[in-house]
């Protein structure tokens, strides 16, 4: 796979339609029903109802569990800007990730805004679903050092990242050939940690993928955290495809083991990533959150009446618990099917 490169200014060409853009059932990571498939607004899921599946006995970790009255279930969805570490000390960097399914169709409507306002030193985007060549010349930035890694096939899946700060080094994928043709994984070296951009691979339509996701996937890269962990911090960001608990969406029941995203085995894989050395911040702060999504399908007015997953994470090493301010679901920024997250960390460099 040839070497990426940092964005260039545009070359003058017009950008040309986008593959698998929104409507398009044809598109792997967002399936639709038929027309002729009635969708109960109680079964939507995770980018279409997956396949149908074998009936999973209950279990008690499907169970929501019942809160003490007078709990806090709420989160933030905007920056704090007074937000501190536990010891008090003040955040100094502010990192952000947001699926874009598809940066064409989101520059459309969003124009730059929410970078523009937001002004985080790192950005993280996913499901780019274009070359370099397509891009739209207003998606450069001249505040940020840009690098992206389109997948080879034209409008599918695809990572960016943005930094003020120039990196010590950018490399693309996880170095295994088997994964990296879809260009879903940018890391940046930074002095004081890594920067990880990923788009896991969706099990599919009817799970079709869910073999390769979590038997092959989800080894090699928690393998490849476990690698660069050991030689420093890690930060990891990104549509991770998967609901962790029960009340990482809203029908838990209805979708086990039957849509991507929430799946025993998808859950099990981000459990044992998490026991290798890492946490889930947002859990850490919120542990007893509730509706913190952040995706909605498409479908049935799902992000009107608030149906919907917690996909997208910052996943970080344990030692950087300390550091760890806030961690921040922007709901209300619309521009895609996901929201934008956010992470405020304090003294990394």
């Amino acid at each position: 796979m040839p070497p990426k490169r940092k964005a260039k200014k545009d070359d003058g060409k017009t950008p040309a339609p986008e593959e698998g853009s929104v409507g398009d059932t044809a598109q792997e990571d967002k399936p639709s029903p038929s027309k002729k498939q009635k969708v109960d607004e109680e079964e939507i899921g995770k980018k279409g109802k997956g396949g149908k599946g074998k009936k999973a006995p209950p279990r008690k970790e499907d169970t929501i569990e019942t809160l003490p009255e007078g709990t806090d279930t709420s989160f933030p969805t905007e920056v704090n800007p007074e937000a501190k570490t536990a010891d008090g000390r003040k955040f100094t960097l502010k990192i952000a990730s947001w699926n874009l399914n598809g940066i064409r169709a989101w520059y459309d409507k969003d124009k730059m805004s929410y970078i523009k306002e937001s002004s985080p030193d790192i950005l993280c985007v996913q499901e780019t679903k274009c070359q370099e060549d397509q891009l739209p010349p207003g998606v450069l930035d001249k505040d940020y050092h840009i690098y992206w890694s389109p997948a080879e096939k034209a409008g599918y899946a695809g990572t960016g990242l943005y930094s003020k700060k120039k990196p010590i080094k950018v490399t693309y994928g996880l170095g295994i050939p088997k994964h990296d043709d879809e260009g879903r994984v940018i890391t940046a070296e930074y002095e004081d940690f890594y920067m990880v951009n990923a788009y896991v691979p969706n099990s599919g339509k009817g799970l079709v993928r869910l073999k390769y996701r979590t038997e092959e996937w989800d080894c090699d890269f928690t393998d490849y955290l476990k690698k660069l962990d050991a030689k420093k911090p890690v930060i990891m960001c990104g549509d991770l495809n998967v609901s962790h608990t029960p009340v990482d969406l809203k029908n838990p029941t209805s979708n086990r083991n039957k849509t991507p995203g929430y799946t025993d085995k998808e859950r099990e894989g981000f459990s044992k990533l998490l026991e290798e050395g890492f946490l889930d911040s947002f859990r850490v702060l919120y542990p007893n959150a509730r509706d913190c999504w952040s995706f909605w399908t498409y479908m049935m007015n799902a992000r009107a009446k608030n149906i919907g997953w917690r996909l997208d994470y910052f996943v970080i090493s344990k030692r950087l618990q300390k550091d760890l301010c806030d961690s921040i679901i922007q709901q209300k920024v619309m521009g895609s099917d996901h929201c934008p997250i956010m992470l405020l960390m304090a003294g990394l460099k």
